[in-house]
C-alpha cells in the first residue's frame, strides 16, 4: 500500500497494486458473463422469476469468493450474500462485492440495468474497484479510469429509482431544476453519470457499503464527486455495513447539490 497526499473527496492518497484493479475487472466480468448465460438458459427452460434470481445472485456469490480468495487468500471479503467474517474489520485489505445488484431487473428477462460490483478497501477508502454491466457488454474500473464524457449543457439530469424516489434526489432536482430519468439498480445510476448519460445521482433512506462501494470507486477515477449527502466522506469496513446516503455527480453540480441537502439536513436537526 502506498500512502501520497490527500486525495479529492476524502480519499487519503491510497495508492492499489496495479494487479488489484485487473483483478477487480476481471472478476466482475467474468461473473457478469456467467449471469447473463444462467438467465438465458433458466428463462429458456421456463424457470419462474425468483429461481433465476436466486440462481444468479448465489451463483455470482459463489464464483467471485472462489476467484478473490485464489488470486488473494489473505485478503478478507465482504459479500452481501456471504456470512459475515468481523475478522475483516482488523484486516489491511478488505474486498467489498455485490455479487448481483439490480436482482429485480436481472429477472426481468430483456433488462440491462443491473450490475456486479467488486472492490478493494484500504483503510476504509475504496482504492481498486469495477462495475460490470453485463447485459450491455461493458465493465468500468478504477484502471485505467473512464474516461469522462463532455458535459451536455442543459438542465442536468438526475437519474433516480424505477419506483419512488428518494428525498435527496427530490431534494436535489427541485433546487437544480434536473430532469429525471430512471434505471434499476444502484450499480447501472451511478455508472450512468460515469458515461455521460446522467450528471447526479443522489440516494437517501439507506444502502450498504456493497451497493455503492465499487460504484464510488469507478465513479472516483472517472473524476467525479462521490460524498455522503451532507458532504463528509464515504468510508467503509464496519461493523455494520448499513450505509445510509450517497451522492455521485459532475463536479460542476456538487456544490449546489451539497448546499440544496445541508438545508434540508439543518432544517430537520
Amino acid at each position: 500500500m502506498i500512502v501520497g497526499e490527500a486525495a479529492p473527496d476524502g480519499q487519503t492518497g491510497l495508492m492499489a497494486h496495479p494487479c488489484d484493479h485487473a483483478l477487480a475487472a476481471s472478476v466482475a466480468t467474468e461473473a457478469g458473463a456467467m449471469l447473463v448465460e444462467i438467465r438465458e438458459r433458466m428463462f429458456n427452460a421456463g424457470a419462474g422469476t425468483w429461481e433465476v434470481r436466486d440462481t444468479g445472485d448465489m451463483e455470482a456469490h459463489r464464483l467471485i469468493m472462489n476467484r478473490l480468495s485464489e488470486a488473494r487468500p489473505g485478503d478478507a471479503i465482504l459479500s452481501e450474500e456471504g456470512r459475515d467474517d468481523h475478522g475483516r474489520l482488523s484486516a489491511e485489505r478488505v474486498w467489498i462485492v455485490d455479487p448481483l445488484d439490480g436482482t429485480r431487473e436481472y429477472s426481468e428477462p430483456g433488462r440491462s440495468d443491473w450490475a456486479v460490483h467488486v472492490a478493494l478497501v484500504e483503510g476504509g477508502i475504496p482504492t481498486a474497484g469495477a462495475v460490470a454491466l453485463p447485459a450491455v457488454g461493458q465493465t468500468l474500473c478504477t484502471d485505467p479510469e473512464p474516461s469522462l464524457p463532455a458535459a451536455s449543457g442543459g438542465r442536468p439530469r438526475m437519474v433516480v429509482s424505477r419506483s419512488r424516489p428518494p428525498a435527496a434526489a427530490i431534494i436535489v432536482a427541485q433546487a437544480l431544476d434536473a430532469e429525471l430519468m430512471t434505471l434499476g439498480s444502484a450499480g447501472a445510476k451511478a455508472m450512468a453519470v460515469v458515461l455521460g448519460m446522467a450528471d447526479i445521482y443522489a440516494h437517501s433512506g439507506g444502502q450498504y457499503e456493497w451497493d455503492n462501494c465499487a460504484p464510488v470507486a469507478v465513479a472516483r477515477a472517472a473524476g467525479l464527486h462521490a460524498s455522503r449527502c451532507d458532504g463528509s466522506d464515504l468510508e467503509y469496513n464496519f461493523a455494520d455495513p448499513w450505509l445510509p446516503d450517497v451522492l455521485i455527480c459532475r463536479r460542476e453540480f456538487a456544490a449546489d447539490s451539497l448546499e440544496a441537502l445541508r438545508k434540508v439536513i439543518e432544517g430537520e436537526a
